[in-house]
C-alpha cells in the first residue's frame, strides 16, 4: 500500500514538474523541485521495509497527509479555472491519501507497547512527534502550498475611471497581465498585487489624478509563471511595470511610485532597492518571507527558527529560487528616495519585524502602525486618514519638484 501511494505521488510529481508546467515555464525550470522530490520518495521507499512499525507509521502518516494536501490544491485549482494538467493526477491523491493515513494509524496502533515505563515513553513520543510536526512537517506543507497555490480566476476591476488592459514582459520572459488608468497629474503608481481586494486603494489614487497600474503577480490570475506565496523572484514583475510606465507619455520622468500590500509590500522594498526609477514606495503589511528575516528576532525566536529554516529550504527546492536578501539589508538602499511602512496592530505574517526595517532604513522614511487594524486592513480601519497620509506621501515624493 505504501509503495502504491509513493508511485502515485511520483507520477503526480513528474506531471507537475515536467509534463504540465505552469504557462510561461518549462520543464527545466522545475528540474530541482522534481529531482529532489523524486529522490526523497525513492529514499522513503527503499528505507520503508527496514523500519520498525513506528517508523512505518510515521512515514505513512506524513506521506498520506501531504497527499491529501496535494489533492486539496488540485480540487481548489479545478474549481477556479476547470481541471487541467496535473489536477487530474492530483485527484487520485485523495483516496490514496486517506488509505495511506489509515495504514499509518493501523501501524501506530500495532506498534504500541503495554509494559515498561509506559507513561514516560508515550510522553516522550508525543513530544517528539509534536516537535517533528512543528519543525519539519508543517513547514514543508506550508512550502507546498506557497509554491502550488491555486490560480485565481480573473475578475473585473472598478477603478473609478476607464482602464485599459495591459500586458508587460519580465526580463525572465514571463507575460504579466493587468489594467492601467492613465495619469492626469503626470505621476503614476504601481498597485501590487493588483487584485480586486485592492480596488478601493487604487480608486483613492485615481481620484487624486494618479495613473494606476494594477499588475497581477506571476502565477496569479492571467499572469504567466509559477506562483510563490512569498514572492521570491517577483521583484522582476515590478521592474516590468516600471518599464511600462516609463514609456507612457502621460507619466513624466521621475514620477513613478509603488504601493504594495503584504508580500507586495516586501517586493516593493526589494524592487526599490535595486530600481532607481521607483521614486517613492509604500509598503503596507510587509512582514517575513524567509529565515533571513526570522533571525532578526534573536533569542525570542530561537524556538521557531528550525521551522523557518526548513520552510525556507523547502520553498527553495520547490520554487528553484534562492531566498531573497533580508528586508533589513534592502531597506537602507532605497534612500534618498522616501519609504513609508504601514503596519497593523494585530500583527500577522511577521509585521512585528517592521520596526527593524524602519530602523535600518535611511531618511526620508516614515512608519505608521494602526492599532485596531488587521493585516493590510489599514484602509478599512481608517479610510480618511489612510488616504490623507498616503496621498500626501506620494504628492511629496512624486511631485514635479521631486522628479
Amino acid at each position: 500500500m505504501f509503495f502504491v501511494a509513493a508511485a502515485l505521488v511520483a507520477v503526480h510529481t513528474v506531471m507537475d514538474a515536467f509534463l504540465a508546467p505552469e504557462p510561461g515555464t518549462h520543464w527545466n525550470d522545475h528540474l530541482l523541485a522534481g529531482s529532489v522530490s523524486l529522490a526523497i520518495l525513492a529514499i522513503a521507499v527503499l528505507s520503508y521495509p527496514r523500519l520498525p512499525d513506528g517508523g512505518r507509521a510515521a512515514s505513512s502518516l506524513v506521506l498520506g497527509g501531504l497527499m491529501l494536501e496535494g489533492a486539496a490544491l488540485a480540487v481548489a485549482d479545478a474549481v477556479e479555472g476547470g481541471p487541467r494538467g496535473d489536477d487530474w493526477t492530483g485527484f487520485l491523491l485523495a483516496p490514496a491519501g486517506v488509505v495511506t493515513c489509515a495504514l499509518g494509524l493501523r501501524l501506530l496502533w500495532r506498534s504500541r507497547r503495554r509494559g515498561g515505563h509506559l507513561f514516560l515513553r508515550r510522553t516522550l513520543l508525543l513530544v517528539f512527534a509534536a516537535l517533528t510536526i512543528y519543525w519539519a512537517v508543517a513547514p514543508t506543507a506550508v512550502a507546498l502550498m506557497a509554491t502550488h497555490r491555486p490560480r485565481e480566476a480573473t475578475t473585473a476591476l472598478d477603478l473609478g475611471r476607464p482602464s485599459i488592459p495591459v500586458k508587460v514582459r519580465t526580463r525572465d520572459g514571463l507575460d504579466l497581465h493587468g489594467r492601467y488608468v492613465s495619469s492626469r497629474n503626470g505621476a503614476a503608481v504601481i498597485v501590487y498585487p493588483g487584485s480586486v481586494s485592492r480596488s478601493r486603494q487604487a480608486r483613492m489614487l485615481v481620484q487624486h489624478g494618479y495613473g494606476v497600474l494594477m499588475l497581477d503577480m506571476r502565477g496569479y490570475a492571467a499572469s504567466e509563471g509559477d506562483p510563490n506565496m512569498f514572492g521570491w523572484g517577483a521583484a522582476r514583475d515590478i521592474d516590468a511595470g516600471v518599464a511600462f510606465l516609463r514609456e507612457r507619455a502621460d507619466v513624466h520622468s521621475g514620477r513613478i511610485g509603488g504601493l504594495g500590500f503584504s508580500v507586495g509590500g516586501e517586493l516593493m522594498i526589494e524592487a526599490a532597492a535595486g530600481n532607481r526609477a521607483l521614486r517613492a514606495v509604500v509598503a503596507d503589511g510587509a512582514g517575513e518571507r524567509s529565515v533571513r528575516e526570522s533571525v532578526i528576532r534573536g533569542a525570542a525566536g530561537w524556538f521557531s527558527l528550525p521551522a523557518y529554516a526548513v520552510q525556507t529550504l523547502a520553498v527553495t527546492v520547490l520554487s528553484g529560487d534562492p531566498p531573497p536578501a533580508s528586508l533589513v539589508d534592502l531597506a537602507p538602499r532605497i534612500a534618498p528616495r522616501p519609504l513609508m511602512l504601514i503596519g497593523a496592530g494585530h500583527d500577522n505574517g511577521g509585521e512585528d519585524l517592521q520596526p527593524h526595517y524602519y530602523a535600518a532604513a535611511q531618511q526620508p522614511k516614515s512608519y505608521w502602525k494602526i492599532p485596531e487594524a488587521g493585516h493590510t486592513g489599514g484602509f478599512e480601519a481608517r479610510p480618511r486618514e489612510y488616504a490623507r497620509r498616503v496621498i500626501a506621501f506620494f504628492d511629496e515624493g512624486l511631485g514635479e519638484d521631486a522628479g
